[in-house]
């Protein structure tokens, strides 16, 4: 069977999930002339303000999906917590793209990491765990401290404990909302000497294409930072660019693949997570790329050509987080951030605020990663959430 024929503008591409990626897909969508359906159960999602039209319903809702459907020439995702039911219904008449496979892949910590070994890739030593005694046992194998993961399900750093004594195995299933019984990924914490990711783009006729390395820096789960290209020898930069070509071929994706690594002292890369679509890590290719992650993600499931990875400047991204209790979303301090101009902002449109919730990002580029990093911190430290209480002007 040869190459699908691409799909142009102005046809109708459908997007799995409303929300800033959703957006930031649609945004780009947009740019090139396409139409953009998205399914979300909020009707004020952040891709609504995009979108040309909302249609309704869970993740798990055939139904919906198939309205999305009859509506699209294409159909993507932008989250993993669409159930196969949903992509299977959809493939029986529109392409997804990346469709079934890689969603199976992603979505259960477990599978991912038998493929991620299958494809002859480094993972943290790992054991499937079903009870206190099996999780004792994969203690003594793995080591202290040890973290249990649940297999499906958990984002931005829930889903999981931090074990740094056996006596806390004993309540682990019950402190992380499961019964006994249930499986459990337990894998052994790794000492790292930088988190770097890669972003990937596998075309309909298998080109591959490969954005400059991003280093990372999380706290408590959540991606706080960016920087790209990062500061990182080339040869570790080519080994994880490879790493994330040889996993997008493995899955057969057509579409964005991310690749979350760890840079071991030793030099070895190891996989911690995949998704399958595009990725806080690659924001910075917004301002940062001659082709942001979200317009080489439509050129690919579209059947287009791919677009130039080429790095424009060393680039940082601080992520903006919400702060406090659940209240109205108003931010304060925008035009003092802005004074700079090599830092640009890109809120989310999120109704509401509440402690750590990811709300917007920040980018900043230049003449290297320090002065670019300093700059986007710069003016995170302008911005601040209006209390309910408080009317405040932008200052």
């Amino acid at each position: 069977m040869g190459t699908p024929p691409p799909i142009l503008p102005p046809a109708v591409i459908g997007i799995l999930g409303g929300g800033q990626l959703g957006r930031m897909l649609g945004s780009a969508a947009r740019a090139m002339g396409y139409r953009i359906v998205v399914l979300d159960p909020d009707p004020d999602c952040p891709a609504a303000a995009v979108a040309d039209r909302v249609v309704i319903g869970s993740y798990d809702d055939v139904g919906a999906a198939l309205r999305l459907a009859d509506a699209s020439a294409v159909v993507t995702y932008e989250l993993e917590h669409v159930t196969a039911a949903v992509v299977e219904a959809i493939e029986a008449s529109v392409p997804v793209r990346p469709g079934r496979g890689p969603l199976l892949v992603t979505q259960d910590r477990l599978t991912e990491r038998r493929f991620v070994e299958e494809v002859g890739i480094a993972v943290a030593p790992w054991r499937e765990v079903h009870s206190v005694a099996e999780a004792r046992v994969a203690a003594d194998v793995l080591g202290i401290p040890l973290r249990l993961k649940l297999p499906i399900g958990g984002y931005d750093g829930r889903g999981q404990v931090r074990l740094v004594t056996t006596v806390e195995l004993d309540d682990a299933w019950e402190r992380i909302g499961q019964p006994p019984g249930a499986p459990l990924l337990a894998e052994r914490e790794l000492e790292f000497e930088a988190e770097l990711s890669v972003v990937v783009a596998r075309a309909v006729d298998g080109d591959l294409a490969v954005f400059p390395i991003a280093r990372n820096r999380h706290d408590a789960g959540i991606l706080v930072e960016s920087v790209a290209p990062a500061p990182i020898p080339a040869d570790v930069a080519e080994r994880a660019a490879a790493i994330g070509r040889s996993l997008a071929a493995a899955m057969d994706l057509c579409g964005t693949l991310t690749a979350e690594l760890f840079l071991l002292p030793d030099g070895t890369l190891v996989v911690n997570e995949l998704a399958p679509r595009v990725h806080n890590s690659g924001h910075w290719t917004i301002e940062g790329a001659a082709t942001s992650q979200f317009e080489q993600h439509i050129r690919a499931i579209c059947g287009l050509g791919l677009g130039s990875t080429a790095a424009l400047a060393p680039t940082a991204v601080v992520n903006i987080l919400g702060r406090g209790p659940r209240r109205e979303a108003r931010l304060v301090g925008v035009a003092a951030a802005l004074a700079d101009p090599a830092v640009h902002l890109h809120l989310y449109d999120k109704r509401r605020v509440f402690e750590r919730r990811k709300m917007g990002h920040l980018t900043a580029l230049g003449t290297d990663i320090d002065e670019a990093l300093a700059r986007a911190r710069g003016a995170l430290a302008a911005l601040h959430w209006a209390d309910d209480a408080t009317q405040e002007d932008d200052r």
